[in-house]
């Protein structure tokens, strides 16, 4: 099977309000025909990450954080080693990208670059629909993933 060059994967759950930010990046990004690029929903759970990132030159996660001071909105760009030294910073998801990354490289399934956009949430509670400071900060967030991969050359074939 051919790998694409670069996974944009998209952690969340619509129904947990704010959480469903990755999914909402990765459904737009999804009309904009990429080329050689897979967009990707997951829950965050370790091994669907590793399923979806291995191989991959280039894997860009989008996910919702919890930040204790909090900016609902707020996107921070890292990699997963300076969000593990974060430690105001928490994904929403108990098992998630720091936890999938040691397991991917004692199985060899690690993506050559892994960056994670991460946007803090102001409201993780059951219920559907982004807060607004987390809706306002959509078109920012598909801008800093299109940034990720302008870096390998690949932009929009299309706009819809």
């Amino acid at each position: 099977m051919n790998r694409p060059r670069a996974v944009v994967i998209g952690v969340g759950n619509d129904y947990r309000r704010d959480d469903g930010i990755g999914p909402e990046v990765v459904r737009y990004l999804e009309k904009l025909g990429l080329p050689g690029v897979s967009v990707e929903i997951c829950d965050g759970e370790a091994t669907g990450l590793l399923d979806l990132w291995a191989d991959a030159e280039l894997a860009v996660v989008v996910d919702a954080v919890l930040c204790e001071p909090s900016t609902p909105g707020r996107i921070w760009r890292t990699t997963v080693d300076t969000l593990r030294g974060l430690t105001h910073a928490t994904s929403s998801h108990a098992l998630g990208i720091p936890d999938a990354l040691p397991l991917g490289r004692m199985l060899d399934r690690v993506p050559a670059e892994l960056v994670v956009i991460a946007v803090e949430a102001q409201r993780l509670d059951l219920g559907f629909g982004l807060s607004g400071p987390v809706a306002a900060a959509r078109p920012d967030v598909v801008a800093a993933v299109l940034a990720e991969l302008a870096r390998l050359g690949i932009t929009p074939s299309h706009t819809r």
